[in-house]
């Protein structure tokens, strides 16, 4: 990922307390300690619009949904146990020709 230097204005007293930082050898310098702030400001800026993505679901419609899909599964189950070797040979072929 590319670099590029960009001019920021902070208060005096963060300022100050960047320096210290620095000078305890917490951070390289100024620019380590301001990217590192950055990075972790978006990390949990990204966690956060995920949560509220998430508390959009309706609990009850996902629950509906996984249920279809597992009696869809079933079903489809039931149906493979009762076909013979040649009929699921014949399935897996036409799948094929669709996928290619």
């Amino acid at each position: 990922m590319g670099k590029a230097k960009i001019a920021i204005t902070m208060d005096a007293e963060f300022i100050g307390e960047l320096d210290r930082l620095v000078e305890e050898n917490y951070f390289q310098n100024r620019s380590q300690a301001i990217c590192d702030a950055v990075r972790e400001k978006l990390a949990r800026m990204k966690r956060s619009r995920l949560s509220i993505e998430c508390a959009k679901l309706d609990p009850k419609f996902e629950k509906a949904m996984v249920e279809e899909g597992l009696a869809s599964v079933e079903r489809i189950g039931k149906i493979i146990g009762k076909a013979s070797l040649e009929e699921l040979n014949q399935a897996i072929e036409g799948l094929n020709e669709i996928i290619a």
